[in-house]
């Protein structure tokens, strides 16, 4: 008898156990996945190793590139700070704001961080904001905000705090879901980075050879204000490390708490690096220490060519997203942001007016083209437009070239040669397309600061 009740007894706990981790498995299945967003400052498309820098120390990222995809035709939707993060938040191009977003917010418009907040999602944001004079808990729908910047321990590198606090939140909300932007200040101006990240790079010797021909008016100018090369590239080196090392913090806090599975991590960065000379202001101290480097491409922070507007991006998400894959082929940008993880997220009311698309297939294998071109201009009256229509990239610009610049980058990659006078239909198209859309855009823009 007393086995009879001890064989039910056990075949009813089984039955529980059974009951109980089939619920949990299907409660994990219906949770959408947790999402780190780690954004760099001025970091160029080609600081990287795994995006080709001769002499990046950057294991961590290079091992995220590893375990995720890699894209080499990612763009950014502004080329300074508060555009470029106004694009991603809102789904929209920044110059439709007729309030500069810095000073006056997003007018009412709604946040990816909103969305996914109704969603069920805990938000966080730490570190640079310069999106809104509000940086209270709540804006944009984010629970925490931490706008912290450098770090107390200057030997740790500047944005070692700011990781903390993320690690931090996501260690508060391991039940997820979570999304979180990390974003840092590296490698932004000024690179003054403490002696004991810059030791790992004393070897270091700049040979210009190893860079592309765009690169070599920044190694000019550097030399040009008293700078040593050696010295200048070693100081950034050291920055660009720090990020890596906080970076591999949070992958390792990521698999600690078991969530790797189940969470979504992107690396890029805001815009192209920043120049050595700073406009009118000629050289300040650390100018010398801008050697951020685009690679093969044309440009930096401030100009809409390639340089300016292409940056690495890497996702992973494993048994999602392919590892070790590169896409060289899909052109994507980070307007696409919001109604991307909003497919993901299961989100299905957006915004009536969105620039953006969803690009999830791509993000999971799948390689393909935006349906809408991408445009870029600044939040200024009259300021010159740029427009991307696949391989074509079309500028409009008073100053040079009557004022309209062509370039097949399937073939020209730096926009080293103008072929508009080769395809006048081709610009006619463009011109049009583009010129249509700055007819929708404010015809005055307001704002606070210069």
């Amino acid at each position: 008898m007393k086995n009879t009740t001890l064989s039910v007894f056990s075949g009813s706990l089984f039955a529980i156990l059974l009951f109980a981790g089939l619920a949990t498995s299907l409660q994990a299945a219906d949770q959408p996945p947790n999402i780190v967003f780690l954004f760099a400052d001025d970091l160029g498309y080609g600081d990287l190793g795994c995006y080709g820098h001769p002499y990046a120390r950057t294991p961590s990222l290079d091992a995220l590139a590893a375990e995720g995809t890699r894209f080499t035709q990612f763009n950014v939707t502004g080329v300074t700070c508060n555009p470029s993060r106004t694009g991603l938040m809102t789904g929209l191009f920044p110059a439709r704001f007729e309030k500069y977003s810095a000073d006056y917010g997003f007018e009412g418009r709604v946040t990816i961080t909103e969305l996914l907040k109704q969603r069920g999602y805990k938000t966080g944001h730490f570190g640079k904001w310069h999106i809104g004079p509000d940086d209270r808990d709540g804006t944009y729908g984010i629970d925490t905000i931490k706008t912290i910047g450098k770090s107390r321990d200057k030997t740790a590198g500047r944005d070692d705090d700011l990781y903390s606090a993320a690690i931090d939140f996501m260690k508060e909300n391991k039940d997820g879901p979570f999304y979180v932007n990390v974003w840092g200040h590296a490698t932004h101006f000024p690179v003054n980075t403490p002696e004991n990240l810059v030791a790992g790079f004393k070897d270091v010797r700049v040979d210009r050879r190893d860079f592309a021909p765009t690169m070599q008016h920044k190694f000019d100018e550097c030399l040009e204000i008293g700078g040593d090369l050696d010295e200048s590239m070693q100081q950034y080196l050291g920055d660009v490390y720090q990020i890596d090392l906080n970076v591999g913090r949070i992958l390792k806090t990521i698999d600690e708490l078991g969530l790797k599975e189940n969470t979504i991590v992107v690396f890029s960065s805001d815009h192209g690096p920043a120049p050595v000379i700073l406009g009118k202001k000629g050289a300040r101290e650390f100018s010398n220490n801008m050697l951020g480097y685009a690679g093969e491409f044309r440009g930096g922070k401030h100009e809409q060519y390639e340089g300016g507007t292409r940056v690495p991006f890497i996702i992973r998400w494993p048994g999602k997203v392919k590892a070790g894959r590169v896409d060289t082929s899909s052109v994507c940008s980070f307007i696409d942001w919001m109604p991307t993880l909003c497919s993901i997220a299961g989100i299905n009311e957006l915004p009536e007016q969105l620039d953006g698309e969803d690009i999830s297939e791509v993000f999971f294998g799948t390689a393909g083209q935006r349906n809408k071109p991408l445009m870029w201009k600044t939040s200024s009256t009259g300021s010159a437009p740029a427009i991307r229509d696949g391989d074509w990239k079309l500028h409009l610009n008073r100053r040079r070239d009557n004022g309209v610049e062509l370039y097949d980058l399937a073939s020209d990659p730096s926009e080293s040669k103008n072929v508009a006078a080769d395809h006048p239909q081709v610009v006619a198209q463009l011109r049009k397309q583009l010129r249509s859309w700055v007819d929708e855009l404010p015809t005055q823009y307001e704002k606070t600061s210069e």
